[in-house]
């Protein structure tokens, strides 16, 4: 089975991240299968809308913990692991046509950041979303740092991540991290109707005025994405990461340098 599966409703694309026995934790392979499954519902003119969502309990559970763990050993890996995980969520972002992340379940770190280069998100009322990584000694840093104050503010990013805490569908809402909220039952309903009031407008033009709001909201996107991976590789070296993942590995809080 394909690790993105792809389903063609009329001028709707929808992308399904594939692998539900690892709850959608995203691996090398995963990542490269979103980036390329992306990058085709960009170039298809018969596209107009593309639907991103999850196979499975969860969206996804963010990025797989063995690829993390590798980072504590081998962090000079780090930059090129990102690297691809930039080039494939910013191809949600920067195509010129309108990408909806439906979310059910949990969206947690790594599944965030892609959710945040997605133009809508549009989250089942029992789900949950966050950015944690500051709980293992990391930062979000595949966009997650760069794209959030965009939508939610910067006193609201910072809490956020800061605590890395995990929050409900109504508080996303309510702070603007998602665009929409339906009942689990009514989630699909909920995000065919986005799509049917997007399909409604001109595609070039809501394509054309895409890309202007998102250089309006995020004009210094690749100096802090670059900012993220140096950040990171101090974090990824330090014994705070190496602390982080024995904890999370042996399902108990970490005792952090200066607790």
């Amino acid at each position: 089975m394909p690790l993105v599966e792809t389903e063609d409703r009329g001028a709707v694309r929808h992308l399904i991240l594939n692998r539900p026995e690892k709850r959608n934790a995203m691996h090398g392979e995963l990542v490269l299968a979103i980036g390329a499954a992306l990058k085709e519902a960009a170039n298809a003119p018969e596209v107009h809308v593309v639907v991103l969502r999850g196979a499975g309990p969860m969206f996804s559970s963010g990025m797989d913990f063995n690829a993390l763990g590798s980072l504590a050993s081998t962090p000079e890996h780090l930059r090129a692991f990102r690297r691809e995980c930039i080039d494939a969520w910013n191809l949600a972002e920067e195509m010129t046509k309108p990408v909806v992340c439906q979310i059910h379940g949990g969206c947690i770190g790594g599944a965030v950041e892609l959710a945040l280069a997605c133009d809508f998100r549009v989250m089942a009322s029992d789900g949950l979303i966050g950015m944690p990584e500051t709980r293992i000694g990391l930062i979000p840093d595949v966009g997650g740092s760069s794209r959030l104050p965009a939508l939610v503010g910067l006193g609201r990013a910072k809490e956020l991540i800061l605590t890395g805490k995990l929050i409900g569908a109504e508080e996303a809402e309510r702070i603007g991290l998602v665009t929409r909220t339906a009942a689990p039952e009514e989630l699909d309903a909920a995000t065919d109707a986005l799509v049917g009031e997007l399909l409604q407008c001109a595609p070039i033009a809501v394509g054309l005025a895409k890309r202007v709001l998102d250089a309006a909201a995020k004009p210094a996107l690749s100096l802090t994405l670059e900012q993220e991976v140096a950040a990171q590789q101090l974090c990824a070296q330090s014994e705070d990461f190496a602390e982080g993942s024995r904890a999370l590995a042996e399902k108990r809080l970490p005792q952090f340098s200066g607790r």
